[in-house]
């Protein structure tokens, strides 16, 4: 589901966009100067939300680009399995999940600790242990 689209000009360090059908969020962006014959152009530099792999883009700066929906929510660890995923429950909703968790904050967690899981666009990852 997406938010709202913006155009390329519009988007500043910390806006979250979709580049090639991926979420990134924007690390720098350059925006050159309308000139006599042309259009502005900016360069941006994005990182993914999701896989965390660097884009570089070059684009008008009419292009628009849709921002994608990011809920923050709280979970409790319920168990953590072998394979990369973790069961957590929803502390809202109470709803059990399985739910992607990069190795980093794997090694922080243990049964019963409250992690932060964001649900972008349907995927959802832990972020970060509370």
């Amino acid at each position: 589901m997406v938010l709202k689209i913006i155009s390329a000009t519009e988007a500043r360090v910390g806006t979250n966009i979709i580049i090639d059908g991926v979420p990134c969020m924007v690390k720098s962006i350059d925006i050159s100067k309308t000139g006599k014959h042309g259009a502005s152009k900016c360069r941006i530099e994005a990182i993914g939300l999701i896989t965390g792999q660097k884009k570089i883009i070059a684009v008008p700066g009419h292009e628009r680009f849709e921002v994608p929906m990011v809920d923050k929510r709280k979970g409790q660890v319920l168990s953590l399995g072998g394979d990369g995923k973790i069961s957590i429950m929803d502390l809202e909703s109470f709803e059990t999940i399985d739910v992607d968790c990069p190795e980093e904050i794997r090694s922080q967690l243990e049964e019963n600790s409250t992690v932060e899981y964001w649900d972008i666009e349907g995927e959802k990852i832990v972020k970060r242990k509370l």
